[in-house]
């Protein structure tokens, strides 16, 4: 279940705070179905609770991990932490809750917009 890397960056993401869907992608760069289908996996695997707000859908590490969850996550956790991808995932999640503070909103057109953004900044 943790052997993908997608998997384990959206983990780490999470570990951090609560994101949508979109959020998850605009930090990531994967497709909707793909960050979609890794979420399942791991709200099955019960690591993950899940939130609704509207239309949205909001994740986060559940509050009452089994032990060996626990273990799995603070493993990850010590062996990532200087991951220069999970790294720049840590850095691009707080860029993308800047933008949306400043946008006053989480929603499909404010991750798009900030995708925009994003790429005008790494040119």
């Amino acid at each position: 279940m943790l052997t993908d890397e997608l998997r384990l960056r959206i983990l780490m993401l999470l570990d951090r705070k609560e994101l949508s869907v979109c959020q998850l992608m605009g930090i990531t760069g994967a497709s909707q179905p793909l960050v979609s289908r890794n979420l399942a996996i791991l709200y099955k695997g019960g690591f993950l609770e899940e939130r609704r707000d509207g239309k949205l859908r909001f994740y986060s590490i559940r509050k009452d991990l089994s032990k060996d969850k626990t273990a799995l996550l603070d493993l990850a956790r010590t062996q990532l932490k200087t991951a220069g991808r999970y790294r720049g995932d840590i850095a691009t999640l707080k860029e993308c809750s800047e933008f949306q503070k400043k946008k006053g909103t989480c929603d499909m057109k404010t991750l798009q917009e900030f995708i925009e953004w994003k790429k005008t900044r790494t040119k």
